[in-house]
């Protein structure tokens, strides 16, 4: 009994590693498209429209990975390795999203999104980045 809570401890613990990792990726890939230091931008300049994007950004990167987890196989690594790939692959799609939104927006996005004043384009690139991880999560069931 003892030894089986160890292990699913151990799992939990690996699949949180997973998800953890998969965050800190998706907090660099929106620090790369913000002009600045997002860590800054957040927490010294208190930029709600930076905060925002990231928030949004982290949330649908946890909505991945939970459903990659629940849809997980019976295998320990083969659950591991696809909840890693998929976490991956929602992030590219939130990064081409956000290309393909800059893409048909006047100026420059990432500029936009870290004004001091709050912004109408950062809700729409939140609702994005929610959007495209809401449907890879639906894709992974």
């Amino acid at each position: 009994m003892f030894r089986t809570l160890f292990i699913d401890l151990l799992l939990t613990l690996a699949y949180a590693g997973v998800g953890l990792v998969l965050m800190a990726l998706g907090y660099l890939l929106v620090d790369l498209v913000t002009p600045g230091k997002l860590h800054e931008l957040i927490w010294a300049q208190r930029n709600r429209n930076a905060t925002v994007l990231l928030a949004s950004n982290l949330f649908a990167v946890g909505t991945i990975v939970v459903a990659a987890i629940a849809a997980g196989e019976n295998s320990f690594v083969t659950g591991l390795v696809g909840t890693a790939g998929y976490g991956l692959l929602g992030l590219l799609v939130m990064a081409v999203s956000f290309v393909l939104l800059d893409a048909v927006t006047p100026g420059r996005l990432g500029d936009t999104l870290v004004d001091r004043e709050p912004h109408p384009a950062v809700w729409v690139s939140a609702t994005i980045h929610l959007a495209t991880g809401a449907i890879v999560a639906a894709a992974i069931s």
